[in-house]
Order: C-alpha cells, then sequence, then structure tokens
C-alpha cells in the first residue's frame, strides 16, 4: 500500500511538472488607451488562448513603443509591442539588444481633420496647431520622421500638441485647439472618433512627390495605402507612407518559448475566427518587413526556417 502511494505520488508530482511545462506566461507592454496597439493585443491575447492555451500574455499598461523598447532593454518584460521607426532607433544605439518575434500590421500615418476644415495639403498645415499623440509613442515618434523628411520640424515648424493619452486627441479638434490630429496604423480609434463626428473628416497624406522626398531621407518608411472603408464614410483608398509595426522580444528571452509563440501565431494564419486586426500579422510579412534574418529572435528564426517560410 505505501508503495502504490508512493508511485501514485510520484505520477501526480510527474503530470504537475508536465502541466507547467506546457504552461508558458509572457509579459507583453501595449500603449496607453486609444492607441492602435491596446486593441491589438486584446486580440492578440484571445486569439492566442483559442490556438495555444497554455502559452499565456499578461498584457502591461506601458506609456507605447518607446516605453516598451526601454522596458524590454531593461528585461522588465518579455514582449512589448513596438513600430518601426522606435526599433530603428533602438538598434542604432544598441544593436542586438531586441528582437523580433513577429511582424503586427503596417502603419500608415496620415493627419485627420473635420469635414469642414479648409486644410487639403501638409502644407495648409504648416504653422498651425497639430496633435502628434502622446510623447514617446509610435505615433509621434513616426511623425518626427516623416515631417523631417520634408525639412518640417514638429516644434517649430507648427503648434506641436502632445496629449496625455490617445484619447484626449479627438478633443482638440472637436473644440477647435487643434488643426489636426497625427496618426499610424489601420482603424485607429482616435481616428474613428473624429470620422463618427456630424462633419465627418476627411485625411491628409503625403502626396506621390512628398513621398518621394521623405523616403530619399528616411528609406526604411514605405508606400503604404490605407483600403477604402477602414473608417466611416471613407470612399476612397488613402495612399501615404509609413512602416511595419513588431511583435519585439528581450533577446534573453527562452529560444523555445519564442519557437513555440512563432508557432501559435503561424497557426493564427488559418484560424477562422481570426480578427481583423491580425490579418497582417502573417510569417511572411514578418520575413519582408525585417531588414535582415538577423534581427529576428532565434527561436522565430528557427521556426520560420523549420515551416519553410525562410531557406
Amino acid at each position: 500500500m505505501l508503495r502504490r502511494r508512493a508511485v501514485l505520488a510520484s505520477l501526480l508530482v510527474a503530470g504537475s511538472s508536465a502541466a507547467a511545462a506546457r504552461t508558458a506566461t509572457l509579459t507583453l507592454g501595449t500603449t496607453p488607451d486609444g492607441g492602435g496597439f491596446a486593441p491589438y493585443s486584446v486580440a492578440l491575447t484571445e486569439t492566442l488562448k483559442s490556438i495555444d492555451s497554455g502559452l499565456q500574455l499578461r498584457i502591461v499598461a506601458t506609456k507605447g513603443s518607446t516605453d516598451n523598447a526601454a522596458r524590454l532593454r531593461a528585461g522588465t518584460i518579455d514582449l512589448g509591442l513596438v513600430s518601426g521607426e522606435v526599433f530603428d532607433e533602438s538598434e542604432q544605439g544598441a544593436p542586438g539588444r531586441l528582437k523580433i518575434v513577429s511582424t503586427m500590421y503596417f502603419t500608415p500615418g496620415m493627419f485627420a481633420v473635420l469635414g469642414n476644415s479648409p486644410h487639403r495639403t501638409i502644407s495648409h498645415l504648416r504653422g498651425q496647431p497639430i496633435v502628434w499623440q502622446p510623447r514617446g509613442t509610435g505615433s509621434a515618434v513616426q511623425a518626427r520622421y516623416v515631417m523631417h523628411g520634408l525639412g518640417l520640424d514638429l516644434e517649430k515648424h507648427f503648434g506641436a500638441i502632445y496629449p496625455v493619452s490617445f484619447a484626449d486627441g479627438p478633443q482638440y479638434i472637436f473644440d477647435g485647439s487643434a488643426a489636426a490630429l497625427w496618426g499610424s496604423g489601420l482603424r485607429l480609434p482616435t481616428f474613428v472618433r473624429i470620422a463618427e463626428h456630424p462633419l465627418g473628416a476627411r485625411f491628409i497624406a503625403p502626396d506621390a512627390g512628398e513621398i518621394a522626398r521623405i523616403r530619399a531621407v528616411h528609406p526604411f518608411l514605405v508606400p503604404l495605402t490605407v483600403p477604402r472603408g477602414t473608417y466611416p464614410d471613407q470612399s476612397d483608398p488613402i495612399d501615404t507612407i509609413g512602416s511595419a509595426s513588431f511583435i519585439v522580444a528581450r533577446p534573453d528571452l527562452d529560444e523555445a518559448v519564442v519557437h513555440r509563440l512563432a508557432a501559435a501565431l503561424h497557426k493564427t494564419e488559418r484560424f477562422a475566427g481570426r480578427p481583423a486586426y491580425l490579418v497582417q500579422t502573417t510569417a511572411a510579412n514578418t520575413v519582408s518587413a525585417v531588414g535582415s534574418l538577423e534581427e529576428l529572435h532565434p527561436g522565430a528564426l528557427r521556426y520560420f526556417r523549420e515551416a519553410g517560410v525562410v531557406r
């Protein structure tokens, strides 16, 4: 009897250890409410539950891309959502400190104004008060790069407004305190709010000549298109410029765990209930968006090779 109890106890311990091995909890840094990363992180965590229930993401509220990159370098979070511009800046300062797991989506940047605004081009907005989004967020950093490519400075050539949170931005447009709001991403919640205003929204993006000028200075920014119908009453596609945003890991994150995460993300591509926010989160987009394979986390790269995404 004693021997049977000992065997049973050992089996229970082994079973619990196996269960623990199957469960992995990772912290994920996002962005303030109202930014595009916030709904993406919810869609990501809920979808992964259906793909790999033992792979759990715990969302950590942060100040956005710049804050996420800093926390990843410090090792206080496992994963972070980081814009391409912030990732590029981080790698310039300390190459190899951050590693990409996957592309989130591509982030086209543009301005939103009310439908009755007299402003129709970027040159019309020069000298006007502009909401650039909270400091340090991917949207604000992208705006700096785009305007720099046009020879403009956010502070010197515009009345720069940096709200505390994304959610505060539209009110500056509604009460006339700002002429336009800059944003980046697809189905940006702040843009939706402006588009749902009784006057509606109109969007201002760099024209073809301006895009060429920007890319001559910052070639990692690429032409992107916002599909028609992305925002209420948006009847035409909008050509603009932007970059990819990424799910980024601290470089010392366990390779086996990242391999598992990359495999789960690949499975979401065939998941019938995949949310619209995850449509561009694909292995192919990831490989095409990185500057080199060395930017990928070793666990993700190993999975991509096993899956035949890269050779």
